[in-house]
């Protein structure tokens, strides 16, 4: 079993990574929102992939689940359309998939 205080801190690093990329991200598609609006998605994606993983297992059914109600999230925290949320959802997929490639993989005192 994981320790929890391990797991929690591990939540945290994601979601403040995450912040940062949507923040990015959002800022190059012209939003004014600003980085709480980053945090809140970024906990957000992360409570609905959670739960889609507890309830539907780690597969592909649980990535669609927590894929849309995602897409849902950004959408109206951003009031932006679907094709927009679904084009910064992608961007930012990328960019968190190259992240979590090159972060554990970092020379320093990790």
């Amino acid at each position: 079993m994981a320790d929890p205080i391990y797991s929690f801190i591990i939540f945290v690093i994601g979601v403040i990574i995450s912040s940062i990329i949507i923040y990015i991200v959002t800022k190059l598609f012209g939003e004014k929102e600003g980085i709480k609006t980053a945090i809140m998605t970024a906990l957000i994606g992360a409570i609905v992939y959670s739960i889609a993983h507890f309830l539907l297992g780690s597969g592909f059914w649980a990535a669609i689940a927590g894929g849309f109600v995602w897409l849902l999230a950004l959408k109206a925290l951003y009031s932006i359309g679907w094709i927009k949320s679904f084009v910064i959802a992608f961007i930012v997929w990328i960019a968190a998939t190259i992240t979590g490639i090159l972060l554990p993989t970092a020379p320093g005192p990790l």
